[in-house]
Formats: C-alpha cells, structure tokens, sequence
C-alpha cells in the first residue's frame, strides 16, 4: 500500500514537471510558486523574492551522477528567457554593467548617495548612479560602501 501511494506521488510530481516544462519559455529552468520563470543555474536563490521553487524543470548537476543517467545524452544548452522575471525590483546580479568607468572612477549611486569600488558587486550595477572620481564622489556627500574607501 505505501508504494503504491508513493508510485502515486512521484508520478503526479512528474506530471506537474511535464506540464510546466510544456508551458515554460525557452530557457527556463524552473517555475516560481508565484507563476514567473527562472533561468538560474541552480535551485539555491533561484526563485528569491518569488516565494520560493515550486517546480524545478533542469536536472540539477551532482558530484556523482547516477548510473541511468550517464547512459542518457547530455541535453542541449538551454537558451536565456527572452523576458525578464517580473519583480518589484532589479537584481543587481544579473544587471549589465553601465558603460563607462575606468582607472580612478567610483560609481555613485545617486538614490543612496553610496560609492562602489571597482570590482565590486554593485560597480555600475545599481538603478540609479553615475561614474566620477572618489574624491568627487566624498565632495558632492557620497560615502563608501560599507565605510570602505577604494583608495587607500
């Protein structure tokens, strides 16, 4: 009786996958409990500020892969979503870089009146923000990311 009950199970959850990955856009590799898609490589973060996976489409990679599935070809390379996951705000990881900076330059992000350090995770990747030297960026009242100047 118990294995027919988790034969049950498992083949629900496989139908739950089978009928998002029908309905999931080209590239996603898992579906939000909140109905959005992500591309993330992985299930840790992938669906932050989504509430959380609910369906995980792509296989994830393990140290030691069972023998059944080293039998299996290796899957194409899945291609990026063509449109962004919708969330209140923009993630400062996945955002491009802005164009400009260089030796000597600090981006200011302009909303908190905060300077990154090139190199950093939010150097040019915050919503709101502008280049300009550090000494600049102390005059106009900036201060530095966690009391850390850039130069020493």
């Amino acid at each position: 009786m118990k294995i027919c009950t988790r034969l049950l199970t498992v083949a629900a959850a496989l139908l739950a996958v089978n009928v998002a990955l029908a309905q999931a856009p080209p590239g996603a590799t898992g579906q939000c409990k909140d109905g959005t898609y992500t591309t993330a490589p992985g299930k840790k973060g992938a669906c932050r500020g989504h509430k959380g996976v609910q369906t995980w489409l792509a296989a994830e990679s393990a140290p030691a892969a069972a023998p059944a599935a080293a039998s299996k070809p290796a899957a194409a390379p899945m291609a990026p979503m063509n449109a962004p996951a919708k969330s209140s705000k923009p993630s400062t990881s996945s955002m491009q870089q802005a164009a400009g900076g260089g030796p000597g330059m600090v981006w200011v992000n302009t909303s908190t009146k905060v300077y990154h350090c090139p190199g950093t995770k939010y150097y040019g990747k915050t919503k709101e923000g502008k280049y300009m030297s550090e000494v600049d960026a102390k005059a106009s009242g900036a201060r530095a990311d966690h009391g850390t100047a850039c130069s020493k």
